[in-house]
């Protein structure tokens, strides 16, 4: 039974506590206070209405046809904000233990968790999280609670200054519900104009499912009394209330999921593919991801992109929530809904970040399904795809241990024997080895015409070997978290020893390596300031010369890129590799026999490396120099 007085009790230790942070260290934060308030009634109204379905005694006050709603009310003269709804209400008793104590458990720990985070930079964790009603406190000095049970014909009122303590008394109100009176602070006024809740409104409640409306003014022209114009208030919801997500599949037009795309997205082209699906069991949440057809200007600054927007029970929390989705997904569009993250401040934050890694990968999950599926099935929209976001995808590769295999097998690559524009996957390049071919071959370049013509590539032209042409800036450091593919290793073609000639060949190296030994050692010598070693080459057919890393070498890609990242690349020497079959092996070799002392056959030296040096790219140290050479070379030759 309800109280015949006032009441006077104290808060609990923890809830002064949590007034305390909530006062003085969300202030910059303060717009949430709305968005609990309206997440409280609408859980006030779903209560009610669940209630009622089995509650005889509710059903009978309670008929389908009621009219659910939250309203809010400003009153400029008394500087209040009423948040009201016809929800279930609460008892007097009710009123002391929700909004006197926190009596769930977890309580003292979250609060812990709270003192001890950065206010500069963690504040936007807790306002994330919700902080309940105490979050009145932020922009009242003054909270009046006025609540009738649904199953009680009497009202209490609760009333608190945030400080101390509050009081409980009887109260009048004709119907079921709960009416929360902000007596707003002078720093506060703004949350009595009507452009500032419906922004607040638009941003963290536009899709709770129940309309949130307020009192406009409105003219009206009397038809009857010469247009006499009178101002009149009317009633206008507030929220659109059309969660996409919420609907089944079948009651979606295509035409509707574009129109949302388009609206979250802020692109003015249809989305490339559309993944709408709900989760049920331990975690029950709703998903709407978008995967665009272009990619956006930003795609390389993540920091600026918003990707996967969180809402709990249809109330906004964030709109780019990084701990639902990894980088290297940050190209998708979307909305996760979840049942399972409750706004209130007595769930410990740990528990908040399993529940959401458990999401996350479920989310992570179907969206690489989705790509896989449109792999194997719709090959030509995901090649679209590919060639606008596959450098991104690709750094799931290192990041993301777990799922690295199903990326691996997403990516595509031109290869030494595909058309202009045409891909392979590792899987189509495996089915098509030779059945003696141990190893994945490929090599990293700036384009494919540029890897074309690489000397590195002629043994495998004459073998008629694949080999894949990685030219994304990103693949070399990707590679160092794949060794292999279904139990092929990948070997770059000009890296460390290559095992490619046969026995004959193989042999004729090993002869020519002893018998130019003295040549080889006097080349090393001319170029120690250059190349780590000179020696003999299994890879060329054609070309005299070419350069060669130290298997665990870093291509020029790779350096480029890490000096793009400002951070310092130590010098590495390459070994200059010669082709034992080439003429100018022999021409060589006769200068050295009979003079070792001849400046020709130094310039032969200092070419040889050149010319390695151009045919992978790269600059000469002095391009007159080799260009004069060059002449006098050809004027000799004229000779």
């Amino acid at each position: 039974m309800p109280k015949s007085q006032m009441e006077k009790f104290e808060f609990k230790t923890e809830v002064k506590q949590l007034l305390e942070l909530v006062i003085h260290s969300l202030y910059s934060h303060k717009d949430i206070f709305l968005r609990e308030l309206i997440s409280n009634a609408a859980d006030a109204i779903d209560r009610l209405r669940f209630e009622s379905l089995t509650d005889t005694e509710l059903k009978k006050d309670n008929k389908d046809n009621i009219e659910w709603k939250i309203k809010l009310v400003r009153d400029e003269k008394q500087r209040t904000l009423t948040i009201s709804d016809n929800g279930i209400g609460m008892t007097h008793d009710e009123l002391v233990d929700h909004l006197g104590t926190i009596a769930k458990s977890g309580t003292k720990t979250f609060l812990e968790q709270l003192k001890k985070i950065d206010t500069k930079q963690d504040l936007s964790l807790i306002g994330q999280f919700g902080v309940g009603f105490y979050s009145s406190f932020m922009v009242a000095d003054k909270v009046t609670v006025v609540s009738r049970h649904a199953k009680s014909d009497t009202a209490n009122k609760w009333v608190s200054d945030g400080e101390g303590g509050f009081q409980v008394e009887p109260a009048n109100k004709s119907e079921a519900g709960t009416d929360v009176i902000l007596h707003l602070k002078d720093d506060a006024q703004d949350y009595l104009q009507e452009h500032q809740l419906r922004d607040i409104v638009k941003k963290y409640s536009d899709f709770v499912e129940h309309p949130i409306v307020i009192d406009v003014e409105k003219e009206e022209k009397l038809v009857d009394q010469d247009n006499k114009t009178i101002k009149k208030k009317v009633e206008e919801t507030l929220n659109s209330r059309k969660a996409l997500w919420a609907k089944a599949k079948n009651e979606i037009k295509d035409e509707e999921y574009i129109e949302f795309y388009k609206h979250l997205a802020h692109d003015l082209n249809p989305p490339l593919k559309t993944i709408h699906y709900s989760a049920e069991g331990t975690i029950e949440f709703k998903a709407l991801i978008y995967i665009p057809q272009k990619a956006p200007f930003d795609l390389f600054f993540p920091d600026s992109i918003k990707g996967i927007h969180l809402y709990v029970k249809r109330i906004f929390i964030m709109d780019d929530c990084k701990k639902l989705i990894p980088e290297y997904l940050r190209f998708v569009k979307g909305v996760v809904d979840a049942n399972d993250l409750p706004l209130n401040v007595s769930r410990e934050i740990l528990q908040q970040d399993a529940a959401l890694e458990k999401i996350k990968k479920n989310v992570v999950n179907k969206i690489l399904q989705t790509l896989q599926t449109m792999l194997d099935k719709e090959y030509d929209e995901y090649v679209k795809f590919y060639r606008e976001f596959g450098k991104v995808l690709k750094e799931g590769i290192h990041y993301d241990y777990e799922n690295k295999d199903k990326i691996l097998e997403l990516c595509l690559y031109e290869t030494s024997k595909t058309g202009n524009g045409e891909f392979k996957s590792l899987k189509q390049y495996v089915e098509n080895m030779p059945k003696d071919q141990k190893d994945i071959y490929y090599i990293i370049a700036e384009n494919k015409a540029a890897a074309m013509m690489s000397p590195h590539l002629e043994i495998f032209k004459k073998k008629d070997l694949e080999v894949l042409v990685m030219t994304d800036t990103i693949d070399e450091w990707v590679l160092g978290s794949v060794f292999e593919y279904k139990g092929k290793k990948l070997k770059a073609v000009d890296k460390g020893d290559l095992s490619m000639a046969d026995k004959d060949a193989e042999k004729e190296i090993k002869e020519k390596k002893e018998q130019y030994t003295d040549l080889l050692s006097f080349m090393q010598k001319e170029l120690e300031q250059e190349v780590k070693e000179v020696t003999f080459s299994a890879r060329l057919t054609d070309s005299p010369s070419c350069l060669v890393l130290d298997e665990s070498g870093m291509s020029k890609q790779m350096e480029q890129m890490f000096k793009a990242m400002g951070q310092d690349v130590p010098a590495q020497k390459k070994i200059l590799e010669i082709n034992a079959s080439h003429p100018i092996v022999e021409v060589m070799q006769k200068i050295f026999s009979e003079s070792k002392e001849n400046p020709v056959l130094k310039d032969y030296v200092q070419l040889l490396y050149d010319q390695a040096v151009l045919a992978e790219g790269g600059k000469i140290k002095d391009p007159l120099q080799f260009v004069k050479k060059i002449s006098e070379l050809m004027i000799r030759a004229a000779k």
